[in-house]
Formats: C-alpha cells, sequence, structure tokens
C-alpha cells in the first residue's frame, strides 16, 4: 500500500528514478543528508464546513490502526482541530501557518515529520483558495499534493464538475485526489466517483450519519479531552471510511532541512507554572518546547482541581474557556491571593484570551450573571453571542515582535492604558491590546513563541 523505496528516509543512493504504482509513475526526487521525503496530503475543501476535520481524522486512524506512522499538522492557528487529530494520530499536532510560523519553522517541522512518518497530513484552513496565505499558498510553495474534500450530501455528477474547478483554478497546484463527505450510499458514492475525470483520483467517503458528527460549541469542535467516547468516534470514523476507501498514497514529497529560529537566552532553573485544565487548555505544543528547550521547567496545574499554585519563577494563563466555569474558579480566593502575591513580587505573569478573562476583575456570563474573577488587572468582561475579535495578530513589545492570533466571543472593558496594540497582517479589524502591570502581560491575543524565541522568552524570564 506505501511506497517504500524512497519514502521517509534521509540518504539514497542513485539519481531520482521513475515508480510505478497502480497505474501511474511517480518521480522520486534525489535525496541527500538534508532532505528527506514522505508520503504527503494537504487535506482542503471548497469551504468551511465540508468535513476536512473528519476526513483528516478518518484516514489518520486509519493508517494508524493498520500500523503505520502518522503526523498530522493543522494549517493556520486553531487549538481545537488539533487536539482531535492529536488522538486520532497518537502524535502531537503542529500548526503550520506561512505567515505566523515564518516559512523557515514551517519547512523545520515537517523535515523533522518526514524523518520519523510514514504518511503526513496537513489539514487545510476554510476554503483552498481563501485568505491572504492560503491552503493552496502552502501546497505550492511546499509541493503538497492536495485532497479536495467535498460535501456532496446535495449532489451527484456535479461533485465532478466542482472538483474539477478547484484542480484547475491555478496553474501549478497539484489536485491528487479527491473525497465525498455525507455520501448517501454505495450507490450514491458510485455516481460522486464516476463523475470523476481520469486526472483525478477517488480517495474515499464518509457517509451521512450524524452519529459521526463531532460536536461542536463556540469556537468550533469540543475540546477533545472533554468527550468521555472520543477514541469510539475516531474508530467509527475510521470504520467508515475503510468502505470506500482507496489504498493509493501520493507520491513522496522531499522536505529540505532548514534551520528553525533559535533563541541565544536560557531559562535554566527557570520554574514556570502552566495552568492546564478545561478552562485553559489552548496551548501550542511549539509554545511549551520553546520553553522546555531554553531549559525552563513546566509545572502544570489544574485550576479547576483546586490545585495550588506551585512554586514558580513565573505563571502562565493560556486560553481556553473559563466562561464555562465560572463558579468554579470565583470561588478559587486562595488562587486569587496566590497570583496577587506573585505579580507583586515583581515576577513574570503571562495571560492570554481566556487567561485575560480570568485575570480581569469580574467576567459575565451568555445570561449575564457576574462571577468575580483573579482581579489582577483592572477591569471587567462578558460573554456575547457574535464574534470579539477574529484574525493574526502581531504585538510590538518591549521584548520584541511576537506573532499569533486572536479569536473570542468576550467583550472587556479594560481600565488600563494598553502597552502596545496588535496589528492584523489581513487589515482585518480585530487588533487586540497588550496590558502591562510590573511583569504582568495579558491580552486577547494568543501568541506564537516560535515566531520569536528571544522575545517570549524574555516574558518569562526572571
Amino acid at each position: 500500500m506505501f511506497f517504500r523505496g524512497g519514502a521517509c528516509s534521509d540518504a539514497h543512493r542513485g539519481p531520482a528514478r521513475v515508480v510505478q504504482r497502480s497505474s501511474t509513475s511517480f518521480l522520486v526526487p534525489l535525496m541527500t543528508d538534508d532532505t528527506r521525503a514522505c508520503p504527503a496530503l494537504m487535506v482542503s475543501a471548497p469551504a468551511s464546513g465540508q468535513g476536512k476535520t473528519s476526513v483528516t481524522a478518518a484516514l489518520a486512524r486509519w493508517h494508524r490502526r493498520a500500523g503505520r506512522r502518522v503526523r498530522v499538522f493543522k494549517t493556520g492557528p486553531d487549538f481545537l482541530d488539533p487536539m482531535l487529530l492529536e488522538r486520532a494520530s497518537g502524535a502531537p499536532v503542529y500548526q503550520l501557518d506561512l505567515w505566523m510560523n515564518g516559512e523557515a519553522d514551517v519547512r523545520a517541522r515537517l523535515h523533522a515529520a518526514a524523518g520519523e512518518a510514514d504518511l503526513i497530513l496537513i489539514e487545510g484552513v476554510m476554503g483552498l483558495f481563501d485568505g491572504g496565505l492560503s491552503s493552496a499558498d502552502l501546497a505550492q510553495r511546499l509541493g503538497l499534493p492536495v485532497l479536495a474534500v467535498i460535501d456532496a450530501a446535495a449532489m451527484a455528477q456535479t461533485f465532478g464538475a466542482l472538483a474539477l474547478g478547484l484542480a484547475r483554478y491555478r496553474e501549478g497546484l497539484q489536485v491528487f485526489g479527491v473525497a465525498a463527505n455525507r455520501v448517501g450510499g454505495h450507490y450514491h458514492a458510485q455516481l460522486l466517483a464516476d463523475s470523476l475525470p481520469p486526472s483525478l483520483r477517488w480517495l474515499g467517503a464518509l457517509p451521512n450519519d450524524a452519529a459521526l458528527a463531532l460536536p461542536e460549541r463556540q469556537l468550533g469542535l469540543v475540546a477533545a479531552s472533554e468527550l468521555p467516547d472520543i477514541d469510539a468516534r475516531l474508530d467509527a470514523l475510521a470504520d467508515a471510511w475503510a468502505v470506500h476507501a482507496s489504498a493509493e498514497l501520493p507520491p513522496p514529497v522531499a522536505f529540505s532541512r532548514v534551520p528553525a529560529p533559535a533563541a541565544s537566552l536560557r531559562l535554566d532553573g527557570c520554574r514556570i507554572a502552566v495552568a492546564r485544565d478545561a478552562a485553559f487548555c489552548f496551548l501550542y505544543p511549539a509554545n511549551l518546547d520553546v520553553l522546555r528547550d531554553a531549559g525552563a521547567e513546566l509545572r502544570m496545574f489544574s485550576p479547576l482541581a483546586g490545585e495550588s499554585l506551585p512554586d514558580c519563577d513565573a505563571v502562565w494563563l493560556p486560553g481556553g474557556y473559563p466562561e464555562l466555569h465560572l463558579p468554579v474558579l470565583s470561588r478559587r480566593a486562595d488562587l486569587r491571593e496566590a497570583l496577587h502575591a506573585h505579580v507583586e513580587q515583581g515576577r513574570p505573569l503571562l495571560a492570554e484570551c481566556g487567561g485575560l478573562l480570568y485575570a480581569l476583575d469580574a467576567l459575565a456570563d451568555g445570561d449575564g450573571q457576574v462571577f468575580p474573577m483573579a482581579g489582577l488587572l483592572r477591569g471587567s468582561a462578558r460573554m456575547q453571542p457574535r464574534l470579539g475579535g477574529l484574525g493574526l495578530q502581531s504585538a510590538v513589545l518591549p521584548e520584541g515582535t511576537l506573532r499569533g492570533h486572536t479569536f473570542h466571543y468576550a467583550i472587556a472593558d479594560v481600565q488600563a492604558e494598553p502597552l502596545s496594540q496588535a496589528t492584523n497582517p489581513d487589515g482585518g479589524p480585530s487588533r487586540e491590546a497588550v496590558y502591562r502591570h510590573q511583569r504582568f502581560t495579558g491580552s486577547f491575543m494568543h501568541f506564537y513563541f516560535p515566531s520569536n524565541p528571544e522575545a517570549a522568552l524574555r516574558l518569562f524570564a526572571p
């Protein structure tokens, strides 16, 4: 099922050669010690809501159950899809965004993954061509073949026309194959497969079955850790995928070794307390790597479980869903006191998005009920049914410029002058403020530490 001759290895003998698989010939690229190759697919779609995450999760679990090593990435800054895809694949899921990461970081991560995987899957964001730097841009920049996922619930032969339009819209983009979501049965699936031109492969389908739907709430999918039956759901997706799945995999893609951005600052011996539970769950694995690689000791604790603030030199309150746990958080007087003492002693504390909401004096839920919070920053916030902020962000801080994103439904009234105002590279209206009190730093913005590791480390340095 998998091509092994040139895939997923570092050193190869001889020049590039042609390999025959099924009815298609593929050119295996010439490899060197600095280049690795591995079969890879960009999983995209005509629009959001077509089933990209379900198909990516089904593929990852299906191949993992067959004994293959699967590495999955997510295009863009999303937190929730990667949690599900990590569970499906059994490995951490990192973000790939040409602007937020920078191209060097993207290439370094793919090169590393190609050395340890049998298959790389990259879930796209929005529609294939949507955004200033789209999934199509990433696919073309990196030479990735595309799997187009199309919701076919209300169509038959038009499926082929839509697939062909995606494939021909931009010169140089390689649409390797197509998958259908929400098919009505074997006959429907056959109609869809037969509608494709010879240049596009039928790679599989998922049925129109409500039992396979992944539950959602505001901000996106329900976090995988909150679903007690998550493995059963993923196995059901893999079983459904197997019914119509094609065994054909794309040719290996060559990924060159690129030095990733690095920092000279060390945090050896620095103890960083990191809130981590259902209220504070938005943590990029890459951010944790930056801190650990610098020598920091990460001490995870759960405010929801009543755990005390660990002995530490710095604190990180990441984003998440504090609004879903307000009664519990409002009763943590001991944690409030410990955080106040920490800040007043001049020690670093970073509060991002949900962490910022908890750091304010009060937070009102969607019904208007107000709960006292930590009171580290004067002000209050309330939840609302419409978005309060969305988009990529860049913030200039005394420590350096950091990139990231914002996505929240809360509106805050902060009674402090901002230290800095982030900007949106796409010209969007969301421009988040960054607040500073002593070594406390708070913002609705989620920082992506590898965008400037030196600046990120300075936020936590004693």
